[in-house]
């Protein structure tokens, strides 16, 4: 994000002062990044399954932010982007499967990381089917001359949680009203498929050859993963 980005969302007043917080969200993404980092290359020395696939971070967009304010109904202010816009910078982190995300979620929640909130959008998925683990740290930034902290969200899913989040904004690009409500019922019907394939590969590697025959019967439900009774129907 540069100021040239943010000349229809702010005052010109306020839009240098945002740059220059971005570069402080920047640095707390590289916080972040850096924790994540360590842990990674720990798995691969120690352990013979990696949790972590990849990570990605960004910063919020500016036509994302002014959308968010506006949901919010309160004015594109600098001071109601630090209030509302809590996840103005971003961290993914992709895993294989369910288990690995709650792993992720756990170290993190675990560490020195303040935490603002949580949101399990895997047990309580949203109503069109979006599927994540949320986790919003405030994170400490030391620059030469002050020790700001600012929020980083956190998003932990698997990879076919991923693949459906990125198609989905996609596929809803700039869709009529009647073309959305359509695109949205088969999209949600997407996510319960993929939702059901990610407890399957879950139980296939949990379980490996010993299955047999537990995967036949009925379809697994997506709401049914606990953490440990993923078998059950």
């Amino acid at each position: 994000m540069t100021e040239y980005d943010l000349r229809n969302l702010l005052e010109p007043q306020q839009r240098k002062e945002l740059v220059r917080k971005v570069q402080v969200y920047n640095a707390a993404i590289q916080m972040v990044k850096m924790k994540l980092d360590i842990w990674n290359d720990e798995f691969k020395l120690t352990s013979t399954h990696n949790p972590i696939h990849h990570v990605e971070s960004r910063i919020k967009t500016p036509d994302s932010i002014g959308a968010k304010l506006r949901r919010a109904n309160v004015p594109l202010t600098l001071e109601m982007v630090e209030e509302h816009v809590l996840d103005l910078a971003g961290v993914r982190v992709v895993c294989r499967y369910i288990d690995d995300v709650y792993h992720i979620a756990k170290l993190i929640e675990q560490s020195d990381m303040e935490i603002i909130r949580t949101r399990d959008y895997i047990k309580n998925p949203k109503p069109n089917g979006y599927r994540s683990y949320h986790v919003v740290l405030r994170v400490p930034v030391q620059l030469s001359r002050s020790n700001p902290s600012v929020p980083v969200e956190v998003q932990i899913r698997t990879i076919a949680m991923d693949t459906w989040a990125s198609l989905e904004h996609e596929i809803l690009y700039k869709v009529n009203d009647e073309e959305r409500e359509l695109k949205m019922a088969y999209l949600k019907e997407c996510a319960e498929e993929l939702a059901t394939i990610d407890l399957k590969m879950q139980a296939l590697f949990r379980n490996g050859t010993a299955m047999g025959s537990a995967m036949q019967g009925p379809p697994f439900s997506a709401r049914e993963y606990d953490g440990e009774l993923l078998l059950s129907r």
